[in-house]
C-alpha cells in the first residue's frame, strides 16, 4: 500500500459518513479524539460519538478522530514514515493541543503505546515537554481503575464526560493561550471535580512489592512535598481517603441526568454493528448484580424520556437506519413496548444491546423477529439457583422458559445463554447445574416449537473494581479450563447445543489489568515492544511482577487498593456489606425512587 493509498483510504471513510455535527478545521483549538482500536470497532462505540459532539459544539475547538490502523496498514505506515492521521483532515496526531482517549476494554491497553508512538507523541507522560499535547483519557476502564495506563495519560475523566469534557478543554485552552507551564495546566485540572491527575498520586510499595497506598503530591508545579498525615475524622465528608498513614484527596465520579438524546452522531455502514443508528435508552443499572462494574460505577440508574427517544428514532428514520437500542437492560425500560411500537411504525428494524428474561415482553420479541433477528440472548450467568443468589442475579428457570416461549411465538428459532465460570463460592455442583440448565432450556425450546440452536457463551469470571467481589481472587486458570471442558464434553452429544468459550489466556491477562497498579505501565509497554499481549506473561516474569499473586490472592477488606483514590459515591462499607450478603445468599432488591441505601442518591 502506497502513501497515497493510505491517505485515500482515510478520505474514503470520511466521504461515506453522514454527520450531524460539523468538525470545523479552522477553529483554533485542536482536539484529537482517539479510540484505541480500528475504525471498524471504534465507530460502533457510542461514547466516542457523544464526546465528539461535545468537543465540536465548543465555539473554539475542532475535534477530529484517530483510530488504530489495521495490522496490514501499520507496516505501511512504518514503511512510508507516516504519522497517525485523522479521518477528518489527515492532521497528524502530534499537531493537536489535546488528545482524548476513550478506553473501553482492557485488551486495548496494549494499543495505547502503539497509537501514541505512531502519532509522534512521547508514550510516557514524564517524557513530554511543553509543546506536546495534553493527553487525557476517559471511558469505563478509566473510571474503575486508571492506574495500569496512568504512565501514558496526563489526566483522566472519572465517570461520564458530558459537561465535564468542555470544562476540561476550557482549562487547557486557557492555559495554552496564557502560556501556562504544562504542570500548571495539570494542577488546574486536578481541582476540577471528576478529574484524576496521576502525577499527584505516587504509589507506594513495601519491600515485597505489595501495594501499600499513595503519597499525595500537593504541588507538581513547584516544590514537591507530600501532605503530612492528618486526622481521619470525617474522611468521606471531606472527600479524603486514608492511604499509607496519610490522608489523600479522592476524585469523585462525574455523572449527569439524561436530559438530551444519546445517539449516533456520525453514521457509517463500516462498523462492527453494520448500518445501525444507536440510541441510548438508559444508563446505569439498579439490579445490583454483584459481579457487574457498570451497575456500581454508573449509578444511579437513569432512563431517557420517551419523547427524546422518539426524536432519535426520527433521525434514524431519516437515514433509513436500523435502530440499536443501547442500555444495561433494555427490557427494563418502563415504556419499552411503546418505544418499539413507535420504531416499527416508522418502518424501521431494531436490535437490543441487552435483555432480561424476567422483564421481556411479547411486543419486544415480536419486533425483534420482524427486524430479522434470529436469536434471543438471555444472561442467567450461573446454572444453579444458589449461585444466582450469590451474585444477586434474579433470573429463574421459569423466566427462561417464558423467554423461550415468547421467542417461539415470534418465530425466533435460536437461543443464546451467557454464562460465567469461576464465580465466588462456585462448586462442582454449580458446574453440573450449567449442564442441567442447558438441557432444560433446550427442552423448553422443543416444547415451545423453537427448532433452532442453543448456544452457550461461557467466559471466565473476572472480579472488577468497585464491585462486592473486588477483593476476591480469580479461580485458577487450570481449574477453570477443566470446568469449561466438563461443560463442553457433557453437552457435545447434542449437535444442536453449541458451547463457545472465550480464550482463558486472554481472560487472565484482563484479570491482571483490571485490578492492577501503576507498575503495569512498564510491563504493557515492554509487551508491546516484544510483540503484543501474547508476550504479557513472559514480560511480567522479566519484571519480577508476580502475575499469579495478582490473580489468585484474596485481598483483605482493609487492604489498600490501587483505585482507592476514586470515589463512586457509594456509602462506606457498602461493597463489603454486599460481599457478606453474597455469602449468605441474601437478595438485594433493585433501586427504587427515594432509596438511599448505597449512598449515591443521598442528598
Amino acid at each position: 500500500m502506497t502513501r497515497n493509498d493510505i491517505l485515500n483510504g482515510l478520505q474514503s471513510l470520511r466521504a461515506k459518513e453522514v454527520s450531524r455535527i460539523e468538525s470545523n478545521p479552522h477553529k483554533p483549538f485542536k482536539v484529537g479524539l482517539v479510540y484505541p482500536n480500528t475504525y471498524f470497532v471504534g465507530m460502533s462505540n457510542l461514547g466516542i460519538q457523544i464526546i465528539y459532539e461535545e468537543i465540536n459544539k465548543r465555539p473554539t475547538s475542532c475535534g477530529e478522530r484517530y483510530f488504530l490502523p489495521p495490522n496490514s496498514e501499520l507496516r505501511d505506515y512504518e514503511k512510508h514514515r507516516l504519522p497517525l492521521m485523522s479521518v477528518e483532515t489527515q492532521r497528524p496526531l502530534n499537531e493537536c493541543d489535546v488528545i482524548g482517549i476513550d478506553i473501553t476494554f482492557e485488551m486495548d491497553y496494549f494499543n495505547i503505546p502503539t497509537l501514541l508512538k505512531l502519532g509522534r507523541v512521547p508514550v510516557k507522560r514524564i517524557h513530554r515537554i511543553e509543546r506536546d499535547p495534553i493527553v487525557i483519557a476517559g471511558g469505563p476502564c478509566a473510571t474503575f481503575n486508571p492506574e495500569p495506563v496512568s504512565d501514558f495519560i496526563d489526566a483522566f475523566i472519572i465517570g461520564e464526560g458530558e459537561e465535564l469534557v468542555p470544562r476540561v478543554l476550557d482549562i487547557i485552552e486557557q492555559g495554552r493561550n496564557e502560556q501556562w507551564l504544562r504542570s500548571d495546566i495539570l494542577q488546574a485540572l486536578s481541582k476540577e471535580p471528576g478529574v484524576y491527575v496521576p502525577a499527584l498520586y505516587e504509589p507506594q510499595f513495601d519491600e515485597s512489592g505489595r501495594f501499600t497506598g499513595y503519597r499525595f503530591v500537593e504541588d507538581i508545579s513547584g516544590s514537591i512535598e507530600p501532605i503530612a498525615a492528618t486526622a481521619t475524622e470525617n474522611v468521606k465528608n471531606t472527600n479524603l481517603a486514608v492511604s499509607t498513614g496519610c490522608v489523600i484527596p479522592k476524585v469523585t465520579r462525574h455523572w449527569k441526568s439524561l436530559d438530551t438524546v444519546g445517539e449516533t452522531v456520525i453514521a457509517t455502514d463500516f462498523t462492527e454493528f453494520g448500518a445501525m443508528y444507536i440510541v441510548e435508552v438508559a444508563r446505569g443499572c439498579g439490579r445490583h448484580c454483584r459481579f457487574c462494574m457498570a451497575g456500581y460505577c454508573y449509578r444511579t440508574p437513569r432512563v431517557r424520556r420517551l419523547d427524546l427517544l422518539k426524536e432519535g428514532v426520527d433521525r434514524a428514520a431519516a437515514l433509513n437506519k436500523k435502530v440499536g437500542l443501547m442500555g444495561a437492560a433494555i427490557s427494563d425500560y418502563p415504556d419499552i413496548d411503546e418505544l418499539v411500537t413507535y420504531i416499527r411504525s416508522k418502518g424501521l428494524r431494531y436490535s437490543c444491546a441487552s435483555l432480561r428474561a424476567d422483564s421481556l415482553t411479547q411486543a419486544v420479541v415480536d419486533g425483534l423477529a420482524a427486524s430479522g433477528q434470529q436469536t434471543i440472548t438471555i444472561a442467567p450467568e450461573a446454572g444453579s439457583d444458589r449461585l444466582r443468589r450469590v451474585i444477586n442475579k434474579g433470573i429463574s428457570n421459569e423466566d427462561m422458559a417464558k423467554a423461550v416461549k415468547l421467542a417461539a411465538n415470534a418465530g425466533i428459532p435460536h437461543i443464546r445463554l451467557y454464562i460465567m465460570v469461576g464465580l465466588p463460592t462456585e462448586t462442582e455442583d454449580d458446574i453440573l447445574a450449567i449442564v442441567s440448565m442447558a438441557e432444560d432450556v433446550y427442552r423448553y425450546m422443543q416444547e415451545a416449537g423453537c427448532k433452532g440452536r442453543l448456544t452457550l457463551s461461557v467466559n471466565p469470571f473476572i472480579p472488577k473494581p468497585f464491585t462486592p467481589f473486588q477483593w476476591m481472587p480469580m479461580a485458577h486458570q487450570k481449574e477453570v479450563t477443566k470446568k469449561l471442558n466438563t461443560i463442553k464434553k457433557a453437552l457435545s452429544k447434542n449437535r444442536r447445543i453449541e458451547v463457545l468459550v472465550e480464550s482463558p489466556k486472554e481472560a487472565y491477562i484482563q484479570g491482571v489489568l483490571a485490578r492492577g497498579d501503576r507498575r503495569l505501565g512498564d510491563i504493557i509497554l515492554a509487551a508491546v515492544e516484544a510483540g503484543g499481549p501474547k508476550q504479557f506473561k513472559k514480560v511480567c516474569s522479566d519484571f519480577d511482577y508476580d502475575m499469579e499473586a495478582a490473580l489468585y490472592t484474596e485481598r483483605a477488606l482493609t487492604d489498600p487498593l490501587p483505585w482507592d483514590m476514586l470515589d463512586m459515591q457509594l456509602a462506606d462499607d457498602y461493597l463489603a456489606a454486599e460481599w457478606q450478603r453474597s455469602l449468605t445468599e441474601v437478595y438485594t432488591p433493585p433501586c427504587q425512587t427515594g432509596c438511599k441505601r448505597c449512598g449515591v442518591c443521598v442528598g
